[in-house]
């Protein structure tokens, strides 16, 4: 919107000057009176801007060729190349836009919103080298352009320059998020993480309840494979910050290392009960206490029971605790957790799928039909649902039922020979049980002659 306006006043501007035209001039004497050339310019100015603003660039390139033959003045052959650099800019025609911008520049000196258009178009083509400088004067329009310089100087490899305007944005603005990433990818490029725990216990020092530089620190010691240090730290934010639960994240992990199984799981739980960790990280956490089960049986019911906790935060946990059962062929359990996360997230296609064929497996037909018939409300081109639907009315002797989901479905198949193979023998199935013994024999026949690779 900035530079929007920024155009808009400068276009407005530049057409004040028709009347500074000095009466020699050649475009002048082709478009007399002067009235008619301001029109003119206007004309063909604001059609430019009107063709832009439906994306036709070319046909914007085409009248702005005609105000430059009309303008008159340096100032609007200014506003015009300007035009011509936006619109070759969207055409990703990148060597012409730059030449535009950097005419408008020549004529018109450093201005903001022609230097912000620059760097954007070398910023589009990853050429750091030609940006750097660029942001190095947009630096005088506004101080948030400093963040961008650190960026291209680490793009750039100018590591030493990144770190100390990093430290005096610091100095500055305080800490961020951002700021820090930059920090600690610098640390990594040039090897120097020494530098960065150095720094990391600095803040500790300056202040020893700042639990998220304990936390940097532990990421830091775990990089490096440093997991005794790792764990000290843990140990020191936990005496620090008696009520942190981020370190849990850690010290979880380091206690099943260890084999300190009851603060494991303490760990663990502590995870589960609080809601400041992200869901993706809470699920990674659910992973590892799965795997922790596996070996630890007797904790069984602690992992059930957080499961059925963290459920109401986040439906994912049955398809999870689903996976799991069924990984140990426990099959009764695992289509528990499945229906109860269908029913909270009716449109996951892969939980849908480990329901309905579960469902099928334990002959729960009438479930499957009316599951599938849901699921197709969501997916109607997947095969695969009009199969179980099939297979499921044919369970419940519903044969015309189930012939009419076959048939639709068929025509989704697409090279896949061993559910085609499949729908065919549904319908051999039930156009048998209807007493149709010619197309039975039919689809019979059809099913036998798909060879499936071995």
């Amino acid at each position: 919107m900035k530079h929007f306006l920024n155009i808009l006043i400068l276009c407005f501007w530049s057409i004040s000057f028709f009347g500074q035209i000095p009466e020699g001039d050649a475009t002048v004497q082709a478009f007399e009176p002067t009235e008619d050339l301001e029109d003119k310019f206007q004309e063909y100015f604001f059609e430019a801007l009107r063709q832009k603003a439906i994306e036709n660039y070319e046909l914007a390139l085409t009248a702005l060729d005609k105000a430059e033959l009309v303008a008159g003045s340096k100032e609007k052959t200014a506003v015009v190349f300007f035009e011509k650099g936006k619109n070759h800019a969207l055409l990703r025609d990148y060597v012409q836009a730059e030449s535009f911008y950097k005419q408008v520049l020549a004529s018109e000196g450093d201005r903001q919103d022609v230097l912000e258009h620059l760097y954007d178009l070398y910023y589009k083509q990853q050429d750091f080298d030609k940006a750097l400088p660029i942001v190095q004067k947009l630096i005088s329009y506004h101080d948030d352009y400093k963040e961008d310089l650190v960026n291209l100087y680490v793009h750039t490899k100018k590591y030493d320059e990144a770190l100390a305007l990093l430290k005096e944005l610091e100095s500055i603005w305080g800490e961020s998020d951002i700021r820090n990433a930059l920090k600690a990818q610098i640390y990594r490029l040039t090897g120097d993480t020494a530098g960065a725990i150095e720094e990391i216990e600095q803040k500790i020092d300056d202040n020893p309840g700042n639990e998220k530089e304990y936390l940097n620190l532990i990421f830091l010691y775990s990089e490096q494979g440093d997991k005794e240090k790792a764990f000290e730290t843990a140990q020191q934010l936990l005496q620090a910050v008696p009520n942190s639960k981020m370190v849990h994240l850690a010290l979880y992990k380091f206690y099943i290392e260890k084999g300190k199984v009851e603060e494991a799981v303490s760990s663990m739980k502590i995870i589960f009960s609080t809601d400041i960790i992200d869901d993706d990280t809470v699920l990674k956490v659910l992973l590892d206490f799965i795997a922790f089960v596996e070996t630890h049986q007797q904790y069984q019911d602690e992992l059930e029971s957080v499961a059925n906790q963290y459920s109401k935060r986040n439906p994912k946990v049955f398809e999870f605790m689903g996976n799991y059962y069924l990984s140990k062929n426990l099959k009764v359990p695992a289509l528990e957790y499945y229906e109860k996360g269908v029913a909270k997230d009716p449109e996951n296609y892969s939980l849908l799928k480990n329901t309905l064929l579960l469902q099928l497996d334990n002959k729960n037909f009438s479930e499957a039909d009316k599951l599938s018939a849901k699921a197709l409300s969501f997916f109607p081109a997947q095969p695969l649902l009009y199969l179980i639907q099939g297979m499921a009315n044919n369970g419940l002797n519903k044969h015309d039922q189930a012939i009419e989901a076959l048939e639709m479905g068929i025509d989704f198949v697409l090279d896949d020979a061993k559910m085609e193979k499949d729908f065919y023998e549904q319908l051999s199935i039930a156009y048998r049980a209807k007493g149709n013994l010619s197309k039975a024999d039919h689809y019979a026949n059809k099913a036998t002659k798909i060879i499936l690779p071995e």
